[in-house]
């Protein structure tokens, strides 16, 4: 994967699988601290702690399609390219929590890619789950929750309505671009 958003995009389709109702996405860069973190939080079903501690394999994986699962070993080898690092927690029946943090300025950092269209993908194509998304540039940021959504447009207006679909698609980019032009 070429960009980070495929890598949020892959790791929050792990959460959906795990049946997750709320993925929350965090994405915070600092240019006094010269970091980028990404932080991908769900309630889905959680994970034993001896499967846990081996997610970063790539010969660990729950896919019965295929006995190789590359997208967290992936990642953190990402984040270590740059002198960051990842960390994973985890609680059966209770949820997963996995942070990146990566070198903003290293020069082995892929871009970010688009993350609006990752996030509006993942609502879109996932109208019955709740998303969390949170960017932060240094002081600034932006949030968008379809919880607050839902509860503006009532249970009779589905979020992947053309019109509503439409309107996250614009807000998602805006807001995002708005922080310092995109990311």
């Amino acid at each position: 994967m070429k960009e980070l958003s495929l890598h949020i995009l892959d790791l929050a389709q792990n959460s959906i699988v795990a049946g997750a109702k709320l993925i929350e996405i965090e994405v915070a860069e600092s240019k006094k601290n010269d970091s980028l973190t990404i932080l991908i939080r769900d309630d889905g079903k959680g994970m034993a702690a001896d499967f846990a501690k081996t997610v970063t394999s790539p010969f660990s994986t729950t896919r019965t399609t295929r006995k190789v699962g590359l997208g967290i070993p992936l990642f953190e080898e990402r984040a270590e390219m740059t002198g960051g690092r990842l960390s994973i927690r985890s609680e059966p029946g209770k949820g997963t929590e996995l942070f990146a943090e990566f070198g903003l300025s290293h020069v082995d950092r892929v871009p970010m890619g688009d993350l609006a269209g990752t996030a509006f993908l993942l609502m879109n194509s996932n109208p019955q789950l709740d998303f969390r998304l949170l960017v932060r540039v240094d002081e600034d940021e932006f949030m968008f929750d379809t919880r607050q959504i839902r509860e503006a447009l009532g249970a009779e207006i589905p979020l992947n309505s053309p019109e509503v679909a439409a309107w996250m698609m614009e807000s998602l980019k805006e807001g995002i671009e708005s922080l310092h032009g995109g990311m």
